[in-house]
């Protein structure tokens, strides 16, 4: 699955006027900039309205150093738990097979 990539405001803004000022169609300039078509022709109908400037500023959240280091630990935790259980399987498998 791909992420999903963040753009910073000035790529925004430079990207959209490839279509507003150099009159390319919205289609041909998302390809060229490898930006998914409905993000891009997003970006072009709220520059067009004023409001380009507001798109993403509610996912504004800077991830302190304790919730990055929060976030790590409950992955290693995930990780530690699945071969935990996995082991459990087959420890419980090969105790069946060897009787």
């Amino acid at each position: 699955m791909r992420r999903a990539r963040k753009f910073t405001a000035a790529f925004r803004h430079s990207a959209v006027q490839i279509v507003l000022r150099d009159g390319k169609t919205v289609a041909a300039a998302a390809r060229e900039l490898d930006v998914n078509l409905k993000t891009y022709s997003n970006w072009v109908q709220a520059a067009r309205s004023g409001l380009l400037e507001h798109i993403d500023t509610h996912r504004v959240n800077p991830v302190s150093e304790l919730q990055s280091e929060v976030s790590r630990l409950r992955r290693a935790l995930a990780e530690v738990t699945e071969e935990r259980d996995i082991l459990k399987k087959a420890t419980a498998y090969f105790a069946r097979v060897s009787k």
